[in-house]
């Protein structure tokens, strides 16, 4: 055991009883210490320094304290350690932290054993952050020391520190070579703990791994992969990854199939449309080197050809040592690839992508795909000349007249279990309840073939022959219908081409057959010559039959004919249709030939996308241009509604008030007259001391007969007739909006605005008129009970004079003067504020219900002026976007056509197939 190790232990002093090993360690230190204080120069510091450490073993610190405080030699450093140790032990932790905090010393043991110690005191105290600083410099000091590591890799999971974790783990790793270390790594990477480092932090580690095991290298960069994998860091991450690769002699042999797949992920992954090409081609180029470089037996052929798609549409983007290799490989490896999946994953990525970014459902050609893909099922598309006799063949192999007038559109017919008539186009997929619905679609003429019509039912025929006819729409000889007709030509294994007895194979049938195998050479096409039974006789008919099949086998040596009537028996002819479409069916290579036509249906999606595009911002440009227009005028009507609405109203409140004035002139033409002949009820023999309010009540009462019997009925008559004027008012505004309305309607193309008013206002008006002019009470007046100076003097005298009869012709003569000649200024005016009371708020509400009235009609037209507003802002901005980001529609199209390109490599060209254009 070395000194040090002693030291350490705390059994320095088993040096001083090896030979006493039976008789306590104090006694033979005690004796040792007294032989040795016997000398002229005495050295004690050693036997203290051992005196201390046994006293520490009995847990008597203080006595160990007392020991190790008197030492002057070259152990002093390790008893100062010792002491703080003892108060340590004693629970002193402040004292103790103090004391290792003092200790110098040049002794890198003693040093790490002061770390390590007063690591455990940080921890115990809560002093995390100083634990922390001592641990990693302990491990910069001494990373060798027995255990050092260990102890900070258990500190830090134990912290959840896994920042210092990883960078210890690495940092081991790098400077050790170990395995071991290298497997920490790797199960915090798998952990997910490894995404705050930058990718170049593991750059090192990488290439030293790969220098000692490659199957560890495979390991660590697949995790790496995974844990980088959908973060902001994952670009970086491909950077780092392809440069470190293109540095390291990595070749196929060393069969790093995790790797291989993980570059194959990586790289589909890249182009679905989710990332523009600029941002892509400083990855992809060396990323599909390296793939090739290390692709396993299963990728091989998949990533050669990635190779060469990628440079087709990007040349001088590889180096032309990488495409030489993968053309040399593509041309002599096989793949175990399943390709119908891979291009169906495609395909989907294109429809999802397409759906996501608002470029339709795409239902018609998803459609297609599926019918694809059913192996099991020959498709044998009918064409030929309208009245060529194709619908008679379709109905005598289904049993029925199922197609009695020419066909509008493509129809499908399949044997099902259960009858379903399907319509399919791109926007939508439509039940129809019946045949007659059925008949209703094949009578139309109108965008006819934008759809195709899957019409299933129980079928005999079709079952045991496992075959589909597709029938078409009659061909016209101009060029656009029958391309619209033959452009579903790739749905087709067979062809068959009907062709009328009486007139068969015209220059019209040859130049539409051409045209069919322009657009579709590998289809092989047949023919049904229809229409024998009117050849006047069997003979006859032979010989149109013989010299048509030279005619035709002069164009097409192989192509079959077969001769059918409506008007042969159906059981016999049956039979014979078997028999020759058992031997026209195709079935060699089918699921080759439908995988050439997937990938037909691939690329026409990608380019019918690309035409949306182009008709996407054409639409942008004429909605906003429209909607531009819509809100002049709408903004116009909104005006004029407004304008009509005031008028209106300027009308309807001067109508009201003349009205209403007309009443107060009757009312001050009236009450002046009726209150002067009140004096007519002033005797000589009346009582003038109550005279006054005898005439006062008498005035009211006259008043209120007056209001309620005459004036009253003459203006609820004056106020029918208001509301009447008013109505032929309302009625005007209506007209105008209706006329408004109309106009609106016809540019929306449908019935988006119903500018109603609200004509309940009148019904409102004619209720409260009823309401208020059904009575009138008056409340009393003072007529003459008023204050004025006549009045007191009057009143005044009447009370004076009144019992005297001598004075009683004087006031007669003096009220009746009064009575007669007064004007009655204030009355009427009273009696106009009280008539006219309960009216005041109708009066006051007529600009309201006015404006209630039109309140719909101008709702609906601001509406939509937003409307357009929004609809030009929205446009507008989707077109700026458009313009100034055409890469966001450009980009992810021509990376689908890139995985296109792949396959077609993978598929056609290794096949020897002829790719489908």
């Amino acid at each position: 055991m070395t000194l040090e190790t002693q030291l350490i232990q705390k059994t320095y002093y088993k040096m001083f009883i090896n030979e006493h090993e039976n008789i306590e360690p104090i006694q033979v230190l005690g004796d040792l210490f007294q032989e040795e204080a016997c000398k002229d120069l005495p050295e004690l510091s050693s036997i203290r320094f051992a005196q201390g450490e046994v006293y520490f073993h009995y847990k008597d610190y203080e006595a160990a304290i007392f020991k190790w405080g008197n030492i002057i030699n070259e152990l002093e450093p390790w008893a100062k350690k010792n002491i703080a140790d003892a108060y340590y032990r004693l629970g002193l932790l402040p004292t103790a932290e103090d004391l290792y905090c003092a200790i110098a010393s040049d002794n890198l043991t003693l040093n790490t054993e002061v770390a390590l110690n007063l690591f455990s005191l940080y921890i115990e105290r809560g002093k995390l952050d100083l634990a922390l600083s001592v641990i990693k410099k302990t491990i910069n000091a001494n990373p060798d020391y027995p255990n050092v590591t260990e102890i900070a890799r258990t500190f830090f999971e134990e912290q959840q520190d896994w920042n210092h974790a990883i960078e210890l783990a690495v940092n081991e790793t790098l400077r050790t070579g170990s395995l071991k270390w290298f497997d920490i790594v790797i199960s915090y990477v798998e952990r997910g703990l490894a995404k705050n480092h930058a990718p170049n932090y593991f750059s090192h580690a990488i290439q030293v791994v790969y220098s000692l095991e490659k199957q560890k290298f495979e390991k660590l960069v697949s995790a790496l992969w995974d844990s980088y994998d959908n973060e902001e860091s994952y670009f970086t991450w491909i950077r780092e990854m392809n440069h470190l690769f293109l540095n390291l002699d990595i070749s196929r042999d060393e069969n790093l199939s995790e790797l291989s797949t993980l570059h194959k992920e990586a790289f589909f992954s890249l182009i679905d449309g989710r990332y523009f090409i600029k941002n892509l081609q400083e990855y992809i180029p060396d990323l599909l080197t390296n793939w090739l470089r290390l692709a396993d037996d299963k990728n091989t052929v998949l990533a050669a050809a990635a190779v060469l798609s990628w440079n087709e549409l990007f040349p001088a983007s590889l180096s032309m040592s990488i495409v030489n290799e993968a053309e040399k490989l593509i041309s002599v490896t096989g793949t175990e690839m399943d390709e119908l999946e891979e291009c169906l994953t495609l395909f989907d990525a294109i429809t999802n992508w397409a759906q996501a970014n608002e470029m339709g459902e795409n239902n018609r050609v998803k459609w297609i795909v599926e019918q694809l893909v059913d192996f099991d099922t020959q498709h044998f598309l009918i064409t030929g000349l309208s009245g060529s006799g194709k619908s008679t063949f379709v109905n005598l192999v289904l049993g029925e007249d199922v197609q009695d007038s020419p066909t509008s559109s493509i129809v499908m017919f399949k044997d099902s279990a259960e009858e379903e008539i399907i319509e399919i186009t791109d926007r939508e997929i439509t039940s129809l309840t019946g045949f007659s619905e059925f008949q209703e679609r094949m009578d139309r003429r109108r965008n006819a073939l934008e759809s195709i019509i899957e019409f299933k039912r129980p079928n005999a025929f079709l079952q045991d022959n496992k075959v589909a006819f597709i029938d078409t729409p009659g061909l016209k000889g101009n060029y656009h219908d029958s391309y619209e007709v033959l452009k579903n030509l790739q749905l087709a294994d067979t062809v068959l081409f009907a062709l009328d007895a009486n007139a068969p194979f015209t220059d019209k049938e040859r130049s539409m057959l051409s045209k069919i195998q322009e657009l579709a050479p590998d289809i092989p096409v047949h023919f049904l010559l229809s229409k024998t039974d009117t050849i006047v006789n069997e003979q006859e008919a032979i010989r149109v039959f013989d010299e048509t099949r030279a005619r035709i086998h002069s164009y097409l040596p192989d192509a079959l004919v077969f001769a059918f009537s409506s008007e042969y028996e159906r059981s016999q002819q049956l039979k014979e249709i078997q028999e020759f479409i058992q031997s026209i069916k195709n079935t060699r290579n089918i699921a080759d030939k439908r995988l050439a036509k997937l990938l037909f249906f691939i690329r026409t999606t990608i380019a019918s996308l690309m035409q949306k595009r182009i008709d996407v911002e054409n639409q942008l440009v004429e909605s906003v241009r429209w909607n531009e227009e819509m809100l002049q005028k709408l903004t116009g009507a909104v005006n004029q509604l407004k304008d009509t609405e005031t008028q209106k109203t300027k009308a309807v409140v001067q109508s009201y008030r003349a009205i209403k004035e007309t009443i107060e002139r009757d009312i001050s033409e009236s009450v002046p007259t009726m209150l002067q002949e009140c004096s007519a009820f002033i005797k000589e023999d009346s009582n003038f001391s109550k005279i006054h309010l005898e005439l006062n009540d008498e005035m009211n009462k006259i008043l209120e007969d007056y209001l309620d019997q005459t004036v009253l009925p003459k203006y609820y008559r004056l106020l029918q007739e208001w509301i009447d004027g008013c109505k032929e008012e309302f009625d005007q505004g209506q007209e105008f909006l209706n006329e408004i309305g109309e106009s609106f309607n016809y540019m929306y193309g449908e019935e988006r605005l119903n500018l109603e008013c609200d004509f309940k206002v009148l019904e409102d008006w004619h209720r409260d008129t009823d309401r208020m002019t059904s009575r009138f009470q008056l409340e009393p007046i003072n007529i003459l009970l008023r204050r004025t100076p006549s009045q007191f003097l009057l009143k005044s005298a009447g009370k004076l004079f009144s019992a005297l009869s001598q004075n009683k012709a004087m006031l007669f003569n003096k009220y009746k003067a009064f009575v007669e000649n007064e004007d009655y200024e204030e009355t009427i005016t009273a009696v106009n504020q009280q008539f006219f009371r309960q009216f005041e708020l109708f009066e006051r509400s007529l600009e309201r219900d006015i404006s209630l009235f039109f309140k719909s009609p101008l709702n609906q037209l601001n509406r939509s002026v937003e409307e357009a507003r929004s609809g030009i802002q929205t446009n507008q901005g989707m077109l700026t976007n458009m313009n100034t980001n055409p890469e966001m529609f450009r980009d992810p199209l021509t990376l689908f056509e890139v995985r296109l390109r792949q396959f077609e490599w993978m598929t056609v060209a290794g096949k020897g197939m002829q790719t489908i254009y």
